[in-house]
């Protein structure tokens, strides 16, 4: 079939990928000028299959409210007379309990397993360098009640087959010894082996250009305005290039829309609505005046909430989130403070470490589900359409299983996910089993 990809970030450039190794001809919309411009852009580089624990859990409430007034809070809400922001959040509030959380948990290591190991297999297979390091992801807690927590939080993820090892300060500092300027400050840890860091956009764009080796044909620089219905399905994308504003329109046999934060606005013409809200997400990447003195072991932050990953002679900060629509603003003085106060913890982990006067700051919309847990398969409206959309902060982590199950199910194929909630109905009939004969 000709299948027609709406969006050019990890999710559909993966896509798009597996799309080719089905045999499908592929065409890939975006309004950026290459790939992974916007939401894959510069996030925090953790392919974490092992830390995917969901937002929502029982102790969310409170901490949220707690938060409300201060601008540098990991999770900062401000309410909007905006009726998608209200919805998500009553949804969200659904998830806070310990039942939710345990099986919103099972999903998500489901997908990061199966994702894992479609990205080491197609790592393999292209040869695609993004300043990979395989060294695990370090928790490390800076009081003992977090600690505490996220030792409990362990044996919860444990229960799940999940490799987490709680560990003392010694060891946290036997793992990372870049953290020993700030050893004191640090009760424990804990340690996920098989997790690893790269850079996202590298690998993005690379696989991009591999498709386009493969014949794939990506429009860049075009506008998605809307998707033209004929009867039960979709027959055309109308797309419209950024600079000149000449409207065209795309044909296909399928369309997938992995726009991220801007899926619902897509498809909400076609009755299709889903519960996929912006977290505008903050990150800061620095060059390192002090490069063996910097961590390599990519790193979480109890405390702040973010994320710390070495990308070569470069460190990316990133973290907080900020429930205001489709708002990507970096000049607001609550954008500033959230900003500066990245650099502000990675200098106090690191003095000295990072040059703090080339500072590039960047935001982006994770598109987030009450769940966390992404919409895959058929649309529930158009028979041909297909989704891959609200991953959270999990894109990079799901990227590569997201389209592999996706192309998988557009194929008419089972992906070797069991156990996972495909969207709509997405999932073959599984093949009927032969009875033995005597």
């Amino acid at each position: 079939m000709k299948v027609v990809v709406l969006g050019a970030g990890i999710i559909g450039v993966a896509t798009a990928w597996y799309l080719l190794e089905e045999g499908h001809e592929v065409v890939v919309v975006d309004r950026q000028e290459d790939a992974a411009m916007e939401t894959s852009f510069a996030n925090g580089a953790q392919i974490s299959v092992s830390f995917c624990e969901p937002w929502a859990n029982a102790g969310a409430p409170f901490k949220v409210a707690k938060w409300l007034l201060r601008d540098d809070s990991p999770l900062l809400f401000r309410p909007r007379l905006e009726v998608a922001q209200w919805r998500w959040g009553l949804s969200f509030l659904t998830q806070c309990t310990n039942a939710a959380f345990e099986r919103n948990v099972e999903q998500l290591v489901r997908l990061g397993r199966y994702s894992h190991e479609s990205l080491k297999s197609l790592v393999a297979q292209t040869g695609i360098e993004y300043e990979r390091l395989e060294r695990g992801i370090l928790h490390f807690f800076s009081s003992q009640a977090d600690f505490d927590a996220g030792a409990a939080g362990a044996e919860v993820m444990r229960a799940h087959g999940v490799d987490r090892r709680v560990l003392s300060r010694d060891e946290v500092l036997k793992v990372e010894p870049a953290l020993r300027a700030f050893g004191n400050n640090i009760f424990g840890g804990t340690f996920t082996p098989s997790d690893e860091s790269g850079d996202a956009r590298v690998f993005t764009q690379k696989l991009a250009q591999a498709c386009i080796a493969r014949g794939a044909t990506f429009l860049y620089g075009h506008d998605i305005l809307a998707l033209q219905r004929e009867g039960q399905a979709v027959s055309g994308a109308q797309i419209a290039h950024v600079r000149t504003g000449q409207k065209t329109v795309v044909k296909g046999d399928a369309f997938v829309a992995a726009m991220a934060s801007y899926t619902p606005q897509l498809l909400k013409p076609l009755g299709e609505f889903l519960n996929i809200y912006p977290a505008k997400g903050y990150s800061a990447t620095l060059r390192l005046k002090k490069p063996e003195q910097a961590s390599v072991v990519s790193l979480l932050d109890d405390t702040r909430k973010i994320a710390i990953s070495r990308l070569g002679d470069y460190v990316r900060i990133a973290g907080t989130a900020e429930l205001v629509g489709l708002d990507t603003s970096l000049d607001t003085p609550t954008s500033r403070v959230r900003c500066d106060a990245l650099v502000k913890r990675y200098e106090e982990l690191f003095p000295g470490v990072a040059d703090l006067g080339e500072r590039n700051y960047w935001t982006g919309l994770r598109p987030s589900t009450p769940t966390n847990i992404p919409y895959i398969g058929r649309s529930k409206k158009v028979s041909n359409l297909w989704l891959n959309a609200g991953h959270g902060t999990l894109g990079w982590t799901h990227g590569a299983g997201s389209g592999r199950a996706l192309a998988e199910l557009l194929s008419g194929k089972r992906p070797a996910l069991e156990g996972f909630g495909f969207y709509g109905d997405a999932l073959p009939a599984a093949p009927a089993r032969r009875m033995a004969t005597a």
